[in-house]
């Protein structure tokens, strides 16, 4: 799609929300709470970036964005050439941090990890659901998207590292709760607290989205790959990956961010056992060995064979 920018907004230092509209008006495609969209830049970069509107407002779409320190040239673009009135390539949007039903929720955000909570909390409320917010930052300037948060009361606890340390997720989560699901997005220290902290929640109760891949664990091996419906097997050397020999024979796949981050290259597992490398799946999905991300996941140590369905 071919979207303008209606609106744009310092919403904290260093980030800033985009608003997209179709430029004739007209509703956009329908979107459920978690989802992101790509946009599509010069020099052929694509970026991800998290739907943080109402999800039933079908004739906007709002973006909160990070002007990254060490960008490799996505936030430079979005902050330097996109203003209202502009045109941007848009696909999505897609969703791999889906809200699920749940008794209550646990939405707890870092930085930049708001935005995919901000339409859960939205959802929440319509529904009924109770839920509270855990929210930190670096600085209480840097938070985005505070002011609209106001409303919601004691329901949120904003934690600046620089006035308070860093959030005590013992108070939200010290006791598992039957029933209750746990949304939380933001940087890895925190993911990874997290986790330690819900070590004894029922299996599904925690959901993660994280904007940087996991780090690789262990040296690379050679394997082989069956493309079953292409009909031919190929060697994936330990330097590539198996998105890029797909590429190399003309297999036609799809693909946007080759980190493992978007979901894009999601293929279905046939045989063999997968090393997941994204940054998407849940433990029991892993666990599953029904589909990996081919931009950067690879076959388990001592798997000689992956059947893909590519």
């Amino acid at each position: 799609m071919r979207l303008m920018v209606a609106e744009r907004r310092d919403e904290a230092d260093g980030v800033i929300s985009l608003v997209l509209e179709a430029p004739g008006g007209g509703a956009l495609p329908a979107w459920t709470p978690g989802a992101h969209i790509d946009l599509h830049l010069e020099d052929g970069l694509i970026r991800q970036y998290s739907l943080c509107s109402d999800p039933g407002d079908r004739g906007r779409w709002r973006l909160g964005i990070l002007r990254e320190p060490r960008s490799r040239g996505g936030s430079k673009q979005v902050f330097d050439k996109l203003h209202p009135g502009d045109l941007v390539e848009v696909s999505g949007p897609r969703n791999h941090f889906e809200l699920r039903p749940a008794a209550r929720y646990v939405f707890i955000a870092g930085g930049i990890g708001i935005t995919p909570i901000l339409p859960m909390i939205t959802h929440a409320e319509r529904a009924g659901t109770p839920w509270t917010l855990l929210y930190g930052g670096r600085s209480r300037c840097s938070m985005a998207f505070t002011g609209e948060l106001t409303r919601y009361g004691d329901r949120v606890t904003l934690v600046p590292q620089d006035e308070f340390g860093l959030p005590d997720l013992a108070r939200p989560l010290g006791k598992a709760a039957e029933g209750t699901h746990v949304y939380a997005c933001g940087p890895e220290p925190l993911l990874n607290a997290v986790t330690a902290q819900m070590h004894d929640w029922p299996p599904g109760s925690l959901h993660t989205e994280r904007f940087t891949p996991r780090a690789a664990s262990g040296p690379d091996e050679p394997f082989q790959v069956e493309f079953v419906a292409s009909g031919f097997t190929a060697t994936v050397p330990p330097d590539r990956s198996i998105l890029a020999v797909a590429e190399d024979a003309g297999v036609a796949v799809d693909w946007s961010c080759r980190e493992g981050t978007c979901g894009s290259c999601e293929t279905a597992v046939l045989g063999g056992r997968a090393e997941h490398r994204d940054s998407l799946l849940s433990g029991p999905e892993r666990e599953a060995q029904d589909c990996l991300m081919i931009c950067v996941s690879r076959a388990e140590h001592g798997c000689p064979l992956l059947r893909l369905d590519l």
